[in-house]
């Protein structure tokens, strides 16, 4: 007979089903917020829950071990009495308020949280299983990365997303040949304004990457292991190291089978809630309508991931606050830190502050009928923070100004009607 177990503890049992970043916030902001019930935190990694960003980075280029990437150390969660359990959760039944492992365990719950993040897209091509052929997510796929690079002369990276140029940055610090292939028009198409893709596309250049854009693959060649990627035109690159980057895909099974409404994620309200009251989501996998840019939007980042989280625990101690933040972002390439503030969805101008076809440190303003809604900041931290603010307040700060290295972001800030959205 299958184990139940249950928490006759006050306030019942919060069960999150995923160990990311939004998990480790919300076990924090569960008794910050007042929850005195058991936790019980479900993960299908062995580890506590890390910081992913730095796996592309510091991690693959060996200058940081797994203990130093934990999100919040293991003597936390003894503190505040979370349980944690590295299983698989195969199962969700709404109308027992269970969920089941994959070691035949039912789990009940009072409120279950679903932070099941996302996984990597696969690429259906000729060879992708060989030996050598790597994608990037979690730190077991970093492990292999590291173990097939010992031994590598070339690297071939499909898709130059951040993903992809990240990995790029850091092979190259190895020491490693470097091929990018991308088959859209240029890097970040989806992300970034041309003149940051050409900058990005300049200084991977100047480090000595080969990068390739508007081109196809039609295989990954090879025996067991992979010695060659062939594009589409005939022309075939030597590699003993790929790695694919084409995006990932959130992990909405779970919810799907359990009956819950999903779409490009699992679909929350402002308050993380799905469509069962009990079961809530936040991270990757959740989808909701931005008050902001007014459309649903399914947010990949850690600060994103965090906010959802502390709307969720205050959801599920009766402290509704909608999740309101400004989205933002980071990557981190070579000796470049791009810091990313709002969404540029809709934007119709773009005014640089810098100039990215000659410096490494710019930035790059996204306009919308005047009022700045984004900005790529590379290198200039003063910029990102006055861009968060603007972009938060609303403002349509004034465009030559904004292009003038020397003008005085503070006077911009200034809530004057010259420099308001009014």
């Amino acid at each position: 007979m299958d184990a139940i177990e249950t928490d006759d503890q006050i306030g019942g049992r919060v069960v999150i089903v995923g160990a990311g970043h939004a998990s480790a916030q919300l076990c924090a902001s569960l008794r910050q917020e007042g929850w005195t019930g058991g936790i019980e935190l479900i993960g299908s990694e062995p580890s506590l829950p890390y910081q992913r960003p730095p796996l592309s980075k510091a991690y693959l280029a060996g200058k940081a071990d797994l203990d130093e990437l934990l999100i919040r150390r293991p003597d936390f969660y003894a503190k505040q009495g979370v349980t944690f359990r590295n299983a698989h959760v195969t199962a969700i039944s709404p109308d027992r308020h269970e969920v089941t492992t994959d070691d035949g365990t039912r789990i009940g719950y009072d409120k279950l949280v679903l932070c099941t993040g996302a996984r990597p897209r696969r690429l259906d091509l000729p060879g992708a299983g060989l030996a050598g052929v790597h994608y990037l997510r979690e730190v077991a796929d970093v492990e292999a990365i590291r173990e097939s690079a010992r031994d590598a002369h070339h690297a071939v990276i499909i898709g130059a997303g951040y993903i992809g140029l990240e990995t790029a940055a850091s092979l190259r610090a190895l020491g490693i040949g470097v091929t990018v292939l991308e088959a859209a028009g240029r890097v970040l198409e989806r992300v970034t304004a041309p003149e940051v893709s050409d900058f990005y596309e300049r200084v991977h250049r100047e480090e000595g990457v080969d990068l390739r854009v508007g081109v196809g693959v039609a295989e990954i060649e090879g025996r067991e292991r992979v010695d060659g990627v062939r594009l589409t035109d005939g022309v075939r690159i030597d590699a003993d190291l790929v790695i694919l980057g084409i995006g990932v895909v959130p992990n909405v099974e779970l919810a799907e089978e359990a009956g819950l409404a999903v779409g490009d994620g699992i679909v929350i309200d402002p308050h993380g809630r799905t469509s069962d009251p009990d079961i809530l989501a936040a991270g990757d996998c959740a989808t909701y309508v931005d008050a902001r840019y007014e459309r649903r939007l399914r947010i990949e980042s850690v600060p994103n991931a965090v906010e959802q989280a502390k709307s969720v625990a205050a959801s599920i101690c009766g402290n509704d606050r909608p999740i309101s933040a400004l989205p933002w972002f980071w990557s981190d390439q070579y000796d470049l830190k791009l810091q990313i503030a709002g969404l540029n969805i809709g934007y119709d101008e773009v005014i640089l502050r810098g100039d990215p076809t000659r410096d490494r440190a710019f930035a790059c303003f996204y306009l919308a009928q005047g009022r700045l809604i984004a900005a790529d900041c590379v290198n200039r931290p003063q910029e990102f923070a006055f861009s968060k603010r603007a972009i938060a307040e609303g403002l349509a700060p004034d465009r030559r100004a904004l292009a003038d290295p020397e003008a005085s972001l503070k006077a911009l800030l200034d809530p004057a009607p010259a420099h308001s959205a009014r």
